[in-house]
C-alpha cells in the first residue's frame, strides 16, 4: 500500500475516533493538536488501526510516535 493510502485511511480512522474533521489532521498532527487524545485514547486507536490494516503494531513502538506521519511510516515498515 502506498504511503499517500495509508495516511488517508489512518486520517480517517483518527477522524472517526476522535469527531474531528480530517481535513485538519497533517502528516505533522500530534496527539497534543486533537481534543481527547490521551494515552487511553491512544491506545484504542492503535487497536483500531491494527483491524483496519491487518498488522501486529509493537507495544514499544506504538506509543513512540510523535505524530501522524511516523505513525504511518511505522505502519509502513511493519
Amino acid at each position: 500500500m502506498s504511503q499517500d493510502l495509508t495516511f488517508e485511511r489512518v486520517r480517517d480512522v483518527i477522524a472517526d475516533t476522535f469527531g474531528v474533521d480530517p481535513a485538519t489532521i497533517t502528516s505533522e498532527t500530534s496527539a497534543e493538536d486533537v481534543n481527547g487524545w490521551d494515552s487511553v485514547a491512544h491506545a484504542s486507536l492503535i487497536v483500531g488501526l491494527e483491524g483496519i490494516f491487518g498488522k501486529t503494531i509493537p507495544i514499544d513502538r506504538a506509543f513512540d510516535v510523535p505524530n501522524v506521519g511516523a505513525l504511518v511510516e511505522l505502519l509502513q515498515s511493519l
